[in-house]
Formats: C-alpha cells, structure tokens, sequence
C-alpha cells in the first residue's frame, strides 16, 4: 500500500527526502535552523527558506500586516538562532486571484517593517497565481551571515550541559505569534558571552524541539518541569506543546554565568530547565507541532 505524509511525519520525511540529492559538501545541515555554508572567508554565509500558508501559519481574518512581519520574523528567528543576522530576502507569493490587493498590499507593508527593523532588505521574488478556492502560499527564502567565531549549530551541546530558555513559553496562539520579536541581540550576547555551546529557536514546542537539540547534540535530557517559565495563564501542557514561542533554546557549560543579562535585556527572562545528559539517559518528552502528523 502507498503510504501518506501523514503516516511518518515531519522529521522523517525530510530524512527521507535529502538522500535524493546532491549535497553541498562545505554546509552543516540540513537540520539545522539554517543551513551554513562555508565559502572560506571569515563570515559564514546562512541560507534559509520558510513557507507559510493560509489556514495553517494564518487564518484568513488574521490582519495582513501581522502576518507580513510574522512572515520575516519567523526567518530573522531562525537567523538568530545560529548566532546571525538576516539580510536579504526573495519573497514567493502564490495567490488566488479574488484575493483583495488590499490584503497583499498590507502584508508585504508588514513584512518591509520587520526588514526595517533587523536591517534586512528585499532582493527580488515571484508572483503567481493558485486555483480559485486554494489557499494562499507565500515561500521565502533569506540569506545571512554569521562570524566565524559566533555560529552556534543545535549539534554543540555537551554532556553536563545546562538547558536555558528565555522568555516564557505557551499560549502563542492568543496572539503572541503574529507580534513577536526575534531574539537577534540576545542570540548574539548568548554566544559571546554566556559561551552557547547548542542553540535553536522554539518553533514547534518544547516537546518537538528540546528531543531535536538533544538528538543533534548525541546527548539525552533531563527537564526541571517545574523551572520552565510559563506565559501568564498557560499550563505547562501548553509550554511545552503549543509551539510557536520563537523563544531561544540554549544549551551552556555548567558554569556559565548570566552575568548582566538582567541588565541589557530587561523584563526577558534567561532561565535554566534542565540538563543534557548522557545519550540513552534521561527522558522522553511527547507532543509539539509536527506538519504531517
């Protein structure tokens, strides 16, 4: 019998998929939060695409121009997350034409705002056209560039690690995931100063991503369910499942001092969860978001 997506999920699939293809041998990735290529000069460059589409990353009521910096956000996150920066864009947009020009009008204002912001800038896209009745489709695709000395891959982690996130986490559908501020400062001081040695951003959940990191690492966990920093109202179920908090996960050396975190980020939290640990120690953690399940 043929099997579906739906049967495998997100992460297997893309297993799957990458040994059909040739790969760029100077790149670490694909599993990374952006794949790194080294063309030997002292900045990495980082390459990245990111797809959103109407009625899984949106609902079609959701404000235009939210869902425009929600768009470029979710990429300079993931940029951040490898202790980089975002700088140029190349924007898909694949539409049904009774799409009101309004609406696209408002999202490419709201994706030029977040550019603004993290000092990125569009290089050039494609418009075209979906059947009537099919959603929306907007790809993107961002390169960046990191310092030799700064990349930070969700693969470092060390045994005796600690595990630190910032923020707090849950709940992001009330909103949270249409206004949020990629960590790019902070991903930057973590790596220089509080010595990241393993660092992705939460996109699909505790749950989902914290089993990734310490996979990547070759290490297990241990989770202080009790230390994760919960959104005002939300339960640790939703900390840990709902996704979508674009928050930083970091693994750091058992010593490694918080410094005057405080002070340059305040009102942002940095607090430690739990440890890496051993491979085939540690727990097992279920749920987060994946796209097939």
């Amino acid at each position: 019998a043929m099997r579906r997506l739906s049967e495998i999920g997100e992460d297997a699939l893309i297993e799957r998929l990458i040994r059909l293809v040739p790969k760029c041998e100077a790149a670490e990735g694909p599993g990374d939060d952006c794949a790194v290529v080294d063309d030997g000069g002292e900045r990495l460059a980082l390459l990245k695409t990111d797809g959103m589409v109407e009625g899984v990353h949106f609902l079609k009521g959701a404000e235009a121009k939210a869902v425009g910096w929600k768009a470029v956000a979710r990429v300079v996150s993931d940029f951040a997350a490898m202790g980089g920066v975002a700088e140029r864009f190349l924007v898909t947009v694949a539409l049904p034409g009774m799409m009101e020009i309004s609406w696209i009008e408002g999202f490419y204002k709201g994706m030029g705002e977040c550019m603004d912001r993290y000092g990125a800038k569009l290089a050039g896209g494609e418009t075209c056209r979906v059947p009537e009745g099919s959603a929306a489709v907007i790809s993107i695709a961002a390169t960046g560039s990191v310092e030799r000395g700064m990349v930070v891959l969700r693969s470092g982690g060390k045994c005796g690690d600690g595990l630190w996130v910032t923020g707090r986490l849950g709940g992001s559908l009330q909103g949270k995931h249409l206004t949020f501020s990629p960590r790019v400062e902070e991903a930057r001081w973590l790596a220089e100063h509080f010595r990241a040695t393993a660092m992705m951003d939460l996109s699909d959940g505790l749950a989902k991503d914290l089993p990734r990191l310490a996979k990547a690492s070759g290490c297990g966990f241990r989770l202080e369910r009790e230390a994760i920093p919960l959104t005002a109202g939300c339960t640790l179920e939703q900390a840990l499942c709902d996704g979508e908090d674009f928050e930083l996960l970091l693994a750091a050396p058992a010593d490694a001092d918080t410094g005057d975190w405080a002070e340059r980020f305040p009102g942002l939290g940095l607090t430690r969860i739990g440890e890496l640990v051993a491979d085939g120690e540690g727990e097992i953690l279920e749920g987060g978001w994946d796209h097939f399940s």
